[in-house]
């Protein structure tokens, strides 16, 4: 494999295997008031928020981490203002205490603070401003959950990101390197000292919000549940039920972090947990754990890359397409089986719809992941849909692209409906 690339692969990873505690767009709204609170200088008299209609999709009915079960853009501002870091980043409300939660109830009964929606043709973005006697500061947030675009006070910029555009050119590294076929010898062959931390850190934390999404009574208790009617498919069931679990946790504002993939905890939770599952299951060694979730990261990079951050398409697809054929990777199957299984998959179940982050898309996981388990088992029985199927292409990068193209493209009517749903209720 051409160094450049094996390297490019590695820095990849590292950017987009991030620990966030709670889910990511109300932690994007906190963490832009940690930072406007701090460059203020003392907390404010007035403060406006203006975020975009993903933004608000996805922060509507979410539980804020570490806010006492406390919901919505308003929430999720005040925490951040009075109980936030912004050093912690994705982690900002990380020292929440029961004291801020009760100024942040105090401060939501008041006229304190105001949202609108933004006018933007970016589906991640959203201006913070603060007010106090004659100061004032704007923060602006674009394309990523913590990446300030710039900053304004008393009408100076005072940072300007200089890599950024409407376009989020130069902020990555490129992504155009990556194929199926370039992930699967990656996994290959990468020296896993390289890489070793980051792995061990997603299976630590998100086993962790797994078990206690188990334990806990969190949502409708879907992992609970799954785990005591699916007796006949142990491995199956429990694949799910994990995933799923992990997920209603931090979607009802568990206080556990996770390891995110392309700035999504539930895709970082549905890329990564299948696997562990599976290989501990099968009893695998270590390194073939390793190996394997490898390859699941960054086939949901590679799938996420075409599609954006935020978009009308639900995130689930591309993280279990990718863990399911992960798992043919981990039983061996040879790269014709894992692009069949990849094709599989996504000539199933590639239109389902986010309406938001909240506790149900524990449940789109698991059908997610029925889903790529069962095109997993296909692939490895020479089971497969044929070019012409659909949207089924006869290259597996062909059929990835057009799945972008659909997400990216053809939804943003459907987008823009579902936004205009949500804010009737």
């Amino acid at each position: 494999m051409d160094t450049k690339i094996f390297n490019n692969y590695i820095e990849i990873l590292k950017e987009e295997l991030i620990p966030a505690l709670g889910c990511t767009e109300p932690i994007a709204i906190a963490y832009a008031a940690a930072k406007a609170r701090e460059i203020l200088g003392c907390f404010p008299e007035k403060a406006v928020l203006e975020c975009s209609g993903n933004i608000v999709k996805n922060v509507k009915s979410v539980a804020v981490p570490n806010a006492g079960g406390l919901t919505g853009l308003r929430a999720s501002m005040l925490a951040g203002l009075v109980g936030g870091k912004a050093a912690n980043q994705l982690e900002v409300l990380a020292e929440m205490t029961p004291e801020h939660i009760i100024t942040v109830k105090n401060l939501l009964d008041s006229n304190f603070c105001e949202v609108r929606l933004l006018a933007t043709d970016i589906n991640l973005h959203l201006l913070l401003h603060l007010m106090a006697k004659d100061e004032y500061v704007t923060v602006e947030i674009k394309h990523t959950h913590i990446n300030i675009s710039k900053i304004e006070k008393n009408g100076q910029v005072i940072y300007q990101n200089a890599a950024d555009n409407d376009k989020h050119l130069g902020t990555f590294t490129d992504r155009t390197s990556l194929t199926v076929e370039g992930i699967y010898n990656f996994a290959n062959t990468v020296p896993l000292e390289k890489v070793c931390d980051l792995i061990a850190k997603q299976i630590d934390y998100n086993m962790c919000i797994a078990e206690e999404g188990l334990q806990g009574d969190y949502g409708i208790n879907i992992g609970r549940t799954l785990l005591d009617i699916g007796h006949d498919e142990p491995v199956r069931t429990k694949i799910k039920a994990y995933a799923a679990a992990a997920s209603e946790a931090r979607m009802s504002g568990c206080g556990l972090p996770v390891v995110t993939n392309s700035g999504s905890g539930n895709q970082g939770i549905a890329t990564s947990i299948p696997v562990i599952v599976y290989a501990r299951e099968h009893d695998l060694p270590e390194e073939k754990l390793y190996r394997g979730l490898l390859f699941s990261n960054l086939l949901t990079i590679h799938q996420k890359t075409l599609i954006g951050r935020l978009s009308a398409f639900c995130g689930a697809v591309s993280a279990s397409c990718s863990s399911g054929a992960a798992i043919t990777y981990l039983e061996g199957g040879t790269l014709e089986q894992i692009n069949q299984t990849i094709s599989n998959t996504l000539a199933n179940v590639p239109g389902i719809v986010c309406d938001g982050a909240k506790p149900s898309c524990a449940a789109k996981i698991a059908s997610c992941l029925d889903a790529s388990y069962m095109s997993h088992v296909l692939a490895m029985n020479g089971k497969h849909y044929q070019a012409g199927n659909g949207i089924v292409k006869d290259d597996v990068e062909e059929t990835i692209a057009a799945v972008g193209r659909i997400a990216h493209n053809g939804m943003r009517a459907t987008d823009t409906e579902i936004i205009k749903i949500m804010l009737e209720s």
